[in-house]
């Protein structure tokens, strides 16, 4: 099992950048592709990034392309989320989550480890 913890979340404004992190413990950390989700106030949790076992392979959001970089580091048992350009609409609880295959899914449902979210709000 392994245990994720989000930091990096805060108050934004348009425009503005941030870098999200997620620190793993627990089980190898390497053994999984892994992903960012959010979730704003009643709606779905959304796909953001996800990036593969031995970061080989990323996969975004067309929402985010172009904006956001997903990146990770096995030996430190961490992942990154580097979002650009923030948009108001992004406002949501950001979610760590990890699997134990080797693909990216975009589902929620693919992955059976996840954080407790760290908060992102802008206040434009």
């Amino acid at each position: 099992q392994v245990q994720l913890v989000e930091s990096g979340g805060g108050l934004v404004q348009a425009g503005d950048s941030l870098r999200l992190s997620c620190a793993a413990s627990g089980r190898t950390f390497s053994n999984g592709a892994m992903g960012w989700f959010r979730q704003a106030p009643g709606k779905v949790r959304d796909f953001v990034a996800g990036i593969s076992r031995n970061s080989d392979g990323t996969y975004y959001a067309d929402s985010v392309k172009g904006r956001f970089t997903i990146s990770r580091d096995n030996a430190e048992n961490t992942m990154n989320l580097q979002m650009n350009s923030l948009k108001p609409e992004e406002t949501a609880v950001y979610y760590c989550a990890a699997r134990n295959g080797r693909n990216i899914y975009s589902a929620a449902r693919w992955y059976t480890n996840w954080g407790q979210g760290t908060q992102v709000t802008d206040y434009s």
